[in-house]
């Protein structure tokens, strides 16, 4: 079975720099495409970040473009997101997610992706 496993929340004041890593278990890695996720209290879980399993293209929401960046080392079957410029609106919890890769993927999609990790908490303070 599939396992998702993230790492590298924690607490930042605004300005600061995180880096998550999400790593990829029990499948071949360069089968997904991979995303990131994230939800704050009280609202839905809104897309950040997705990338190609070749990692030749990524996409971003409008609100991270410029200060988020999304990886992957298909060496180490793992996906970052390395964020900068941290604001505390940026506060959630963060979640990687893959999905099957196929030629008209819809990175912004929560539906095209199967698998989810369990979630990393990124609070950032003013």
């Amino acid at each position: 079975q599939l396992q998702l496993a993230e790492s590298g929340g924690g607490q930042a004041q605004a300005g600061d720099s995180l880096r998550l890593s999400c790593v990829l278990s029990n499948r071949r890695f360069t089968n997904y495409a991979m995303g990131w996720f994230r939800q704050a209290p009280g609202k839905e879980r809104e897309f950040v970040a997705g990338i190609s399993w070749s990692g030749g293209s990524t996409y971003y929401s409008d609100s991270v473009k410029d200060r988020f960046t999304i990886s992957r080392d298909n060496s180490q079957n793992t996906a970052y997101l390395q964020m900068s410029s941290l604001k505390p609106e940026d506060t959630a919890v963060y979640y990687c997610a893959a999905g099957r890769n196929h030629g008209s993927f819809h990175f912004h999609a929560r539906a095209e992706y199967d698998h989810w990790g369990q979630g990393t908490q990124v609070t950032v303070s003013p």
